[in-house]
């Protein structure tokens, strides 16, 4: 008898769909043995995610948001023994049980080339979804625990980013400043100029990908507003001149490149490997210092956290900063609230500002806040123009991050201080 190749419904019996496809390469990829089998399979899962649609991949992110999870009974099995008998082994042994399947599964997807990338952009696109579907949030942890170990600070290179460096990184530099936009190419000359440097983050994974930009401007004393360092100084000479008797490297813009990737830490004392670099290029600079955003602030205070919301409706008059005698008198409660909302402890429901983070984890001192260091709209309506300068003590780095990531310890200077006072 020949084998009926017709369906119930009459038609042929056909591939499975895409989408079903890809979840049949999946639990294979899970089940293989082989290295090079292994990585074959890897490399077919990949070719048919690319061709999915959204609603495809989405079901498909679902399946592994859902599926691979840790077995039970055996889970329980290894509990029960380690209570029973508290050793290291049996530790290991409760931690390897733990270890949900996903996460082997997201190893193997990453042997085939490109897996890396692809994994990146499969947390960028679940990331939109997490609020509504909190299935996501076992695989968005599982990516982060992963990255977290693939993106240490061991595997980063640092290169320089000069106006000789490949056109497809400079674009890229122009696409993914986040702080403070370059106006095309014009404007991107002015920021790899003879007194600016640029440096950026690589990681052998990804080689055409930067993951870090850091953009720097050597000038003299602390720098306290952004406009002065986005001029356009067409004279090379005199921004030679400049960075020769330069006596402070200015940090003034550090843009992540890949969205997923967010909320990974890259390892401590990035900042510490550029000030290196710009002390043996410059020997004469005796400062390192920030000229940050603070991109919660306007937020904290509108929600009235610790704050005077009094203060919100004049704050919310469109123009205020360009009258004068109101800023004036805005000034100093502004100013305190915003050292209020750097120094205070963080909670559950009131977390640090990620800026602030970010330089106090990389072990920077809380120096100075400024008054309309940014003007630009952006500026005005994430922090009412306030900037803050964070410093990079070269003696200080280590300890400084010890007390911050041990307690949550705010090292800052007296003129923060000052601010704090009634």
């Amino acid at each position: 008898m020949t084998p009926n190749t017709q369906t119930s419904n009459g038609l042929a019996n056909s591939k499975p769909a895409p989408v079903d496809r890809v979840k049949q390469l999946a639990a294979t990829l899970l089940s293989e043995r082989g290295e090079a089998s292994g990585a074959q399979v890897a490399r077919e899962l990949h070719h048919v995610l690319r061709a999915l649609d959204v609603d495809d991949r989405h079901s498909f992110q679902r399946y592994l948001g859902t599926e691979f999870q840790p077995d039970k009974a055996v889970l329980r099995t290894v509990a029960e023994r380690y209570l029973a008998n508290t050793t290291a082994e049996a530790a290991a042994a409760l931690a390897q049980a733990a270890d949900p399947p996903r996460q082997e599964l997201l190893r193997r997807m990453n042997m085939a080339p490109g897996g890396t990338g692809a994994l990146i952009a499969m947390r960028s696109e679940i990331s939109a979804h997490l609020h509504d579907e909190p299935e996501l949030k076992l695989l968005d942890s599982d990516l982060r625990h992963l990255f977290a170990s693939w993106f240490n600070r061991g595997f980063l290179e640092l290169r320089r980013i000069d106006w000789q460096s490949p056109a497809v990184v400079l674009e890229k530099l122009i696409a993914y400043e986040a702080v403070h936009e370059i106006k095309g190419w014009d404007d991107l000359r002015r920021r790899l100029a003879p007194d600016r440097r640029c440096f950026a983050f690589f990681h052998p994974a990804l080689p055409g990908e930067p993951l870090i930009f850091v953009e720097v401007a050597l000038v003299k004393g602390l720098a306290t507003a952004m406009p002065p360092l986005l001029s356009r100084e067409t004279d090379e000479e005199a921004a030679r001149t400049q960075a020769a008797r330069a006596d402070t490297a200015i940090f003034y813009s550090i843009s992540n490149c890949q969205d997923g990737l967010r909320g990974i830490s890259f390892g401590n004392f990035l900042i510490k490997q550029v000030v290196e670099e710009l002390q043996a290029e410059f020997p004469q600079l005796k400062r390192f210092s920030t000229l940050s955003p603070v991109p919660g602030f306007r937020r904290w205070l509108a929600e009235g956290s610790d704050s005077d919301t009094a203060l919100l409706p004049e704050l919310e008059r469109d123009g205020w900063w360009h009258d004068l005698a109101k800023s004036e008198r805005l000034r100093p409660v502004l100013m305190r609230f915003c050292a209020l909302y750097l120094t205070r402890q963080p909670s559950p429901g009131s977390r640090i500002d990620p800026v602030a983070r970010f330089h106090l984890g990389n072990g920077a001192r809380l120096e100075r806040i400024n008054w309309f260091g940014n003007n630009a709209p952006r500026g005005i309506q994430e922090s009412f123009g306030i900037m803050v300068n964070y410093l990079y003590d070269h003696d200080s780095i280590e300890d400084n991050h010890e007390a911050f990531v041990r307690d949550g310890t705010i090292v800052r200077s007296s003129d923060v201080d000052a601010l704090l006072e009634p």
